[in-house]
């Protein structure tokens, strides 16, 4: 069973970065594709980034150009840097598998939450003065 734990949110003013990590365990990343979701108050939760077992990636309109998916497979870890952060990105960040053997790439490249299965517990983003 594949768990993941995230780490290295907190609070950072407008314009600022951080680098959002996830610890996977209990199986290797190379057989899923995986991605960050966030939620923020109020609203569902929606894809920020997903990234294909074969290394296809694919950004939400309002963070391409400042976020970067990537992976390390030999480390089983997953991270997304954020640049130039904006009060709007404030929100709960996760990270999120599907394997492969379930879902093709196509099935699961909109980055729509419901496509995908494994889940970590999330870590806050707040981006505010």
């Amino acid at each position: 069973q594949l768990r993941f734990v995230e780490s290295g949110g907190g609070l950072v003013q407008p314009g600022g970065s951080l680098t959002l990590s996830c610890a996977a365990s209990g199986s290797s990343l190379d057989y899923y594709h995986i991605g960050w979701f966030r939620q923020a108050p109020g609203k569902e939760r929606e894809g920020v980034s997903c990234l294909s077992s074969g290394d296809s990636t694919n950004y939400a309109d309002s963070v391409k150009g400042r976020f970067t998916i990537s992976r390390d497979n030999v480390g089983n870890m997953l991270y997304l840097q954020m640049n130039n952060l904006k009060p709007e990105d404030t929100a709960v960040y996760y990270c999120a598998a599907v394997h492969v053997a379930k879902s093709s790439w196509p099935m699961v490249s909109s980055c729509a939450p419901n496509s995908y299965d494994f889940w970590g517990q999330g870590t806050q983003v707040t981006v505010s003065t």
